[in-house]
């Protein structure tokens, strides 16, 4: 069956019901840790210049690799990097190990989503040639390492579920909210800042960041429909609002995502909208997420 980032497990596809909690929640909340690197791992990049560059390397030969695919086959691909260097320790700082792995990384994530990939396209890429068996080896050493865990859950896999807690009834906004938090989420992954956090988290946050600049009157509920997750932890949610900010989070993005997303007649609606919301003199601060 072909890979969805946003319903990565199958056999999970009901929600469980919690007598509890009057919502449903998806079991990947349960399983999310499993798809995480560790804390050493993140202690040692934030403690290590030359870690940091050695992942940064593999990142880029993950980009160069999946330059003619979708960000979120990259995604994918990072997120096995990760996991995968986390297990069995970073490597010497080695270009043509780097891009063994990187390029193993790429070559799983594309069978993920059943996607041709072409080793011979890269042969020679860099000065590296890699015979189709040493990938192939590569790749089941990454497989074992990651425990076949192939099926990454990733804040993607949240997003439907958080959005769905808006209770919004106009679909342009949903499409509009939506993309503005994928398009955060992608910018974020190459920061280690963000290792710490779950999947869940990571989603949480970028629609609150995403509702603050989109719809800035209606982020209050937003954010209280949020927070009202008892899956949500509301001081992990305010760090890596915190970690977002501190990598140069971009305001004025927001306008790129409507002018790529929608019809010139769906984005005057949009932009009515939002100048209503600005023209109730809403002003959103940090104290407001602290305090959610």
């Amino acid at each position: 069956m072909e890979f969805d980032l946003e319903n990565p497990l199958t056999n999970f596809d009901d929600f469980h019901v919690s007598s509890s909690v009057p919502t449903f929640i998806p079991s990947f909340f349960l399983v999310e840790s499993d798809h995480m690197p560790t804390e050493t791992y993140i202690k040692t990049l934030e403690a290590s210049d030359l870690a940091t560059s050695i992942r940064r390397e593999a990142i880029c030969s993950i980009s160069q690799f999946s330059r003619k695919f979708s960000s979120f086959l990259s995604y994918l691909a990072v997120n096995y990097l990760d996991r995968f260097l986390s297990s069995q320790g970073l490597p010497q700082p080695e270009t043509w190990v780097l891009r063994l792995v990187a390029i193993s990384c790429v070559s799983l994530a594309a069978k993920m989503n059943k996607l041709e990939f072409e080793l011979t396209h890269f042969q020679g890429d860099g000065g590296y040639m890699f015979e189709a068996q040493t990938i192939k080896r590569m790749e089941y050493v990454i497989l074992g390492a990651l425990k076949w865990r192939m099926r990454s859950i990733t804040p993607f896999s949240f997003i439907s579920f958080f959005i769905s807690l808006f209770k919004l009834k106009d679909p342009p906004l949903m499409d509009v909210l939506k993309a503005r938090a994928v398009e955060i989420i992608l910018e974020a992954q190459n920061d280690i800042k963000l290792l710490e956090f779950k999947p869940s988290i990571i989603a949480a946050t970028a629609l609150v960041c995403a509702s603050h600049e989109l719809f800035p009157s209606q982020f209050p509920s937003f954010r209280k429909a949020i927070s009202y997750c008892p899956y949500v932890n509301k001081e992990n949610m305010l760090n890596c609002y915190n970690s977002i900010i501190d990598m140069g989070w971009r305001s004025n993005k927001a306008e790129d995502t409507v002018s790529q997303q929608f019809s010139s007649s769906e984005r005057d609606m949009l932009k009515r909208r939002k100048t209503n919301d600005y023209g109730k003199k809403h002003t959103v601060h940090l104290s407001q997420v602290q305090h959610c």
